[in-house]
C-alpha cells in the first residue's frame, strides 16, 4: 500500500520502523501469546513498559534527579486546569503569556482557579510573534509563569526561554517535545499531549520538579488530577492507556537511535529551512510568522488568496501530500514537520510548491 506524506499538526505521522514494530508485535507481544491491546496493566509486562518509558523520557530530556515523570490522560487540554490546581490556590497570583489559541485556553482555565494575570500578548497581530519577557515583568510572588513553547496554529516558538527568577516556568511542550534542544532544567514543569512528536493520541506527559508538589494543596484536588497521587501510584492510579504508553516507549527508543534531541533539533532546522528559504525568496508565498520567532515544527504560510490556498491543498492531496490546510484560527496553509517526517517529505513539498507557484503565478 502506498503511503502519503502526512503534514498533520496532530495526531501526526509516526516513523515507519515504529509502525512496523507495532505490526510485528500486535498479535503476539514478545512471544507471550497475547496482544499488547489485551495486556493487563497490573502485570510485570506493563510495569516494564511504563517504567522504561518514564526512564527514557528523563534520559532524553537530560533532566536532573529532582524531576519526576507522570503519564496522565485527558490530553494537553486537561493540564490547563490540572497544573494550576497542583501549583496554586484561588488567591495565588499566576502569570500567563498569550501567544496563540492554546495559550488563551490555558489562561482561561487558570483564571477560573487562580488569580491569573496576562503579562504579555501578541493577540493584536494575530499571534504572529513571541513577545519578549524580561525578568522585571515577572512578579516574584507569582506561583508560576506559563508559556506555550510552540504555537502549533500560528507557527511560532520560543527560541529563547525567559528568565523568571524564583518563579517556576511552566511550559506546554505538546508540539515541540524532543525536537528542539531546550534546557528542561530551567522549567519547573512541562506537559503535553504525545500525539505530535512522541507517539499516538491517548497519553499526556508531565515532567515536574519534586519540590513543586505541595501536599497541603493537593489534598483538595480530585485524585485523577492530583500529581501527588499519580506519582504515588507510578502513573497507574487507574487503568492507563496501555497501548498509547507502549507507542511512547517505542518512540523514545527511536529518538535515541536517531541521535537524541540534539541531532533531531539539527534535522528539524534543516527540514524547516527548506520551506522557509523557498517562502522567503518567493513573491507568491508569504510566511505568516515573524522570522526570528518561527517554529521549526509548524511552517505557516499563505498565497494571499483563500481560493488559491484551497487549490493548493487539493492538488497537494492529489499528489500524495495531506493535511496542509491551516488551522481555522489562523487560515492559510500549514506544514507540520515533526520528528517522524522524513527529509524526503520536506523536499517533496518544496518541489510541489515550486511547481504550484509556476503554474499559478499571475
Amino acid at each position: 500500500m502506498d503511503r502519503v506524506y502526512n503534514y498533520s499538526a496532530g495526531p501526526s505521522c509516526l516513523p515507519i520502523e515504529v509502525l512496523e514494530e507495532v505490526q510485528r508485535e500486535l498479535l503476539n507481544y514478545k512471544g507471550k501469546g497475547f496482544s499488547i491491546l489485551e495486556m493487563n496493566h497490573r502485570t510485570d509486562d506493563y510495569y516494564e513498559i511504563n517504567d522504561d518509558a518514564m526512564s527514557m523520557l528523563k534520559k532524553l530530556l537530560n533532566v536532573k534527579d529532582d524531576y519526576e515523570v507522570i503519564f496522565m490522560q485527558g490530553g494537553g487540554y486537561s493540564q490547563f486546569s490540572t497544573f494550576p490546581m497542583n501549583l496554586a490556590t484561588k488567591n495565588d497570583l499566576t502569570l500567563y503569556t498569550l501567544t496563540g489559541n492554546f495559550s488563551e485556553k490555558a489562561y482561561i482555565e487558570g483564571k477560573r482557579l487562580t488569580n491569573a494575570k496576562v503579562i504579555t500578548s501578541s493577540k493584536e497581530t494575530n499571534f504572529n510573534f513571541i513577545p519578549k519577557i524580561t525578568k522585571n515583568m515577572v512578579d516574584q510572588s507569582a506561583k508560576y509563569l506559563h508559556i506555550t513553547v510552540n504555537n502549533t496554529a500560528f507557527g511560532t516558538c520560543y527560541n529563547e526561554l525567559p528568565e523568571t527568577g524564583v518563579v517556576p516556568l511552566v511550559g506546554d511542550m505538546s508540539s515541540i517535545i524532543l525536537a528542539k534542544n531546550y534546557d528542561i532544567n530551567k522549567f519547573g514543569l512541562i506537559y503535553g499531549g504525545v500525539q505530535k512528536n512522541l507517539g499516538a493520541a491517548g497519553v499526556t506527559f508531565v515532567v515536574i520538579k519534586k519540590n513543586l508538589i505541595n501536599d497541603k494543596i493537593t489534598d483538595l484536588i480530585p485524585s485523577m488530577n492530583n500529581y501527588s497521587v499519580q506519582l504515588s501510584k507510578n502513573s497507574i492510579f487507574n487503568t492507563p492507556p496501555v497501548f498509547a504508553v507502549y507507542i511512547v516507549d517505542l518512540m523514545l527508543h527511536w529518538v535515541e537511535r536517531q541521535g537524541g534531541v540534539a541531532e533531531l533539533s539539527k534535522i528539524a532546522i534543516e527540514k524547516s529551512n527548506l520551506l522557509y528559504d523557498l517562502i522567503d525568496n518567493s513573491k507568491f508565498y508569504k510566511g505568516t510568522a515573524v522570522r526570528e520567532d518561527r517554529s521549526p515544527m509548524n511552517i505557516t504560510f499563505t498565497t494571499g488568496s483563500e481560493d488559491i490556498d484551497l487549490k493548493f491543498v487539493k492538488e497537494a492531496r492529489e499528489n500524495g501530500m495531506i493535511n496542509l490546510k491551516g488551522h481555522k484560527a489562523a487560515g492559510g496553509l500549514r506544514a507540520s514537520l515533526y520528528n517522524a517526517m522524513p527529509m524526503d517529505g520536506a523536499k517533496k513539498l518544496v518541489e510541489f510548491m515550486k511547481k504550484f507557484e509556476k503554474d499559478n503565478e499571475v
